[in-house]
């Protein structure tokens, strides 16, 4: 064996059985021992951005990490605004990025870099393959690295010379991964008497892995007895979403509208997630949405068991494990009629979602009227946009398709975005993935503009327009989808989105659907 092909073992027995991959020269010999594998599937994207978007929608949904392979220092780079999003979610994931050969990096070929600083930024843990006689010991500590702490980013840099070179390999015990932290019972005590005293005038703000149904499902039999509320963070890793349910509602992205709502609270207990702030600064409005004299209690972090933290919890309020909770129990929504506006279209995707459906929200300007709409929808499974670097939701549904591919994928993508990652299309075409992908066309950055109103310019000037609209040239969806291999219809009327997309979710395989929308914002 050489070392790459104890690399590809290695993972596979630790179960990561996926790869998706966009190699070049220096990974040939990876790639070879992956050949010789049968058992890993291999994914190819056309783009790196592709490439790590899809193992971040696989981890959301399996909890285990697939394996990435990028081409040195560029290819890690064209792949990092999604290993920023990966990062945001908690998603396990290893990075294997190949490198020159160690006793030629002195000579500073084209592609020579500094990986390791490129990779720092958006991942946990970096590291860099020593040698063919420590190569085994090195993917170990990635693996273990990229499940600990609830899920992290691990990358490995593959030395060309590590890969080829004779290399034992060693049929060892697995690498033993780190179970989640239990909450202490002080901390448990001091929340407790926290949300006895708060009341109604008390904050449980869910986030992570406390977005799962057992968690939400304590978060709630407290909210119901006490009198608290219940919320989500604004963007969510994957939120158990739908009638029947306990899944909360989302703080708003506008500061305005957050702040108002949050303003009730005098004390925030967090599980999972982080004390709620802007997304950007405006002038004149605050870093943070919550009051400033609000008492903030992080009781678990990622790194925390949601589930163990919020059954302690419960216990320690007196409650047992019947108490009362509350699920959403909203009336479906019915399939809209009128003008084809963003509001009608995400009405028609809720009354339509499939059950034990996977939602990949990048609808963005919509994006919060989706999730309410959603609610009502039958139960599914709600990804978001975690880290704000757009162009992960075509990505994302692959990634979702192949950790789960008995559920239909509904990705409602916004237009802009879609363009970072259109080449994701394509891989949806060759694996042949249950993925229907809704672009909502309003042939603008509708967000930017609503950014700049934010900013006093309510009447953008040329110059603004040509950096803000997308309409000329106008994107030819249907177009751009036939020529990756999907196929692609533009509907102009409510009734024509119902009925397409009706067709699309009985139908295998994968689709498109852009939606020229009335309204433009």
């Amino acid at each position: 064996m050489n070392g790459a092909d104890v690399l590809c073992q290695t993972l596979l027995d630790h179960e990561i059985e996926v790869c998706f991959a966009n190699p070049g020269t220096s990974e040939m010999h990876f790639v070879a021992a992956l050949d010789a594998q049968p058992q890993m599937r291999c994914v190819l994207g056309l783009f790196e951005g592709v490439v790590t978007g899809a193992a971040d929608g696989y981890a959301r949904m399996t909890e285990r990490p697939a394996s990435t392979l990028l081409h040195t220092g560029p290819g890690l780079a064209n792949g990092l605004a999604n290993l920023h999003n990966a990062r945001r979610a908690h998603s396990p994931m290893v990075n294997i990025v190949g490198d020159h050969a160690t006793d030629h990096l002195p000579y500073d070929a084209p592609l020579t870099t500094d990986i390791e600083s490129l990779a720092r930024p958006m991942s946990h843990w970096v590291g860099r393959v020593g040698g063919t006689t420590s190569i085994q010991a090195d993917v170990k500590s990635a693996i273990v690295a990229a499940q600990s702490h609830g899920g992290q980013v691990a990358t490995l840099i593959l030395p060309a010379d590590a890969a080829w070179g004779k290399a034992e390999y060693a049929h060892s015990s697995l690498a033993e991964v780190p179970e989640l932290l239990a909450t202490d019972d002080k901390a448990i005590g001091n929340a407790a008497t926290a949300i006895r005293r708060a009341g109604s005038n008390c904050l449980i703000l869910l986030g992570g892995a406390a977005l799962r149904p057992e968690p939400m499902a304590e978060a709630a039999r407290i909210a119901n007895t006490f009198g608290a509320t219940i919320m989500a963070e604004q963007a969510n890793a994957r939120i158990t979403h739908g009638l029947g349910s306990a899944a909360p509602t989302r703080i708003p992205y506008a500061v305005d509208t957050a702040v108002a709502q949050l303003a009730a609270f005098d004390t925030i207990v967090l599980i999972g997630a982080k004390s709620p702030v802007a997304f950007f600064k405006f002038p004149g409005k605050p870093h943070r949405v919550i009051r400033p004299d609000c008492k903030v209690i992080t009781l678990a972090g990622p790194e925390t068991d949601p589930y163990t933290t919020l059954s302690a919890l419960r216990e320690g309020l007196g409650l047992d494990s019947h108490a009362a909770l509350r699920v959403v129990d909203a009336p479906r929504p019915e399939i809209a009629h009128g003008a084809l506006t963003a509001q009608a279209v995400v009405q028609t995707i809720a009354a339509l979602l499939p059950e034990n459906a996977i939602l990949c929200d990048e609808a963005i300007s919509h994006s919060h009227a989706l999730g309410l709409a959603a609610r009502g929808a039958a139960p599914h499974d709600l990804l978001q946009l975690t880290g704000g670097a757009i162009g992960i939701g075509p990505s994302l549904s692959v990634g979702a398709a192949i950790a789960c591919p008995d559920r239909r994928v509904i990705n409602v993508q916004a237009d802009g975005s879609a363009m970072y990652t259109v080449q994701a299309l394509w891989t949806q075409a060759r694996e042949g993935l249950d993925i229907t992908t809704v672009i909502l066309s309003n042939r603008s950055y509708a967000c930017l503009y609503g950014e700049l109103t934010n900013l006093g310019r309510p009447e953008p000037g040329r110059n603004a327009q040509r950096m803000l609209d997308l309409d000329d040239p106008s994107l030819d969806w249907t177009a751009l989808a036939k020529g990756l291999g999907v196929p692609g219809i533009r509907v102009t009327s409510t009734a024509a989105l119902a009925r397409e997309l009706a067709q699309a979710i009985a139908t295998p395989g994968p689709s498109l659907i852009e939606v020229a929308l009335s309204d433009t914002t």
